[in-house]
């Protein structure tokens, strides 16, 4: 019979065997990524406009439209997602609306991005008139990270500890600045966390936004304009005809696009962590 003891050994062996995995499997990712990219990377690359329909020149208005559409995405879908991820946690309770809100937000997060794209471009460019723009693409995102920002809203907020609610109501505070007040600056870091993977989701996504944005490789001058992002354009580079160069510019562009979802990440880490520490 095995003893208690050799079982923890053979546990925390397979967890780090796991652990490990994983790890390795990351890094031989970007690591092969960043190799096929040497080369192709420099300042013209970041900072010129493409030309040869994007097989020769920089990515310029690639970057540019990719950080509007993340923009544009974000600033819908958060709010939206924390005043529902609120509601549903702190409001709603047994009420059958709570019900059909987190059986629609779970529902979303199955559903294949082609069917997004399908959508709005039948809603937002077309019913709406909207054409194929930055303000579509932008609220097709919106709509597909969605889920993250309320399912991690209502996790956040359930890991909030109930003595910190019974503490401020005992203080004469009312349900809402409790609310606001004790509860969302505590479950910050996790709402933020919810944030971050739907920028993540937003910023490498292309079956959604090949419906609904265009491909316009100018930079754009208003919501309306139709742009290229980086996602869009890493594809089209992959599937176009043998090109001198091609293949590299599609890794130069997956390389920057992971740097550019990593450095966000970072930021906000950083600005989480000098949060939390003012709030101790």
């Amino acid at each position: 019979m095995i003893s208690a003891h050799i079982n923890e050994k053979i546990a925390k062996l397979v967890l780090w065997i796991s652990s490990l995995t994983i790890l390795a499997i990351l890094l031989a990712i970007i690591g092969f990524v960043v190799m096929r990219s040497i080369g192709i990377i420099n300042l013209e690359f970041i900072f010129s406009m493409p030309r040869a329909g994007g097989r020769e020149g920089g990515i310029l208005s690639m970057i540019i439209g990719t950080l509007c559409l993340i923009a544009i995405s974000t600033t819908v879908a958060s709010p939206i997602g924390i005043g529902g991820g609120i509601y549903l946690t702190e409001y709603a309770g047994e009420h059958p609306l709570s019900k059909i809100i987190t059986f629609g937000a779970e529902w979303l997060a199955g559903v294949p991005s082609i069917i997004f794209g399908l959508f709005g471009f039948a809603f937002f460019v077309v019913f709406l008139g909207w054409g194929f723009s930055i303000l579509s693409g932008g609220m097709v995102l919106a709509c597909m990270i969605l889920n993250e920002t309320i399912r991690t809203t209502q996790e956040s907020i359930k890991a909030v500890p109930a003595s910190y609610r019974e503490a401020s109501y005992a203080l004469g505070a009312t349900k809402w600045q409790t609310v606001s007040r004790v509860v969302l600056k505590s479950a910050a870091p996790g709402i933020l966390t919810g944030i971050i993977l739907g920028i993540g989701r937003a910023a490498g996504e292309t079956a959604a936004i090949m419906l609904t944005v265009g491909s316009f490789m100018a930079l754009p001058t208003s919501l309306f304009s139709s742009v290229r992002p980086m996602s869009l354009h890493l594809y089209l580079l992959a599937i176009a005809e043998v090109h001198p160069g091609a293949i590299a510019r599609a890794f130069g562009t997956a390389t920057l696009l992971v740097l550019m979802v990593l450095i966000v990440n970072l930021s906000v880490h950083t600005i989480m962590r000098r949060y939390t520490r003012a709030l101790r």
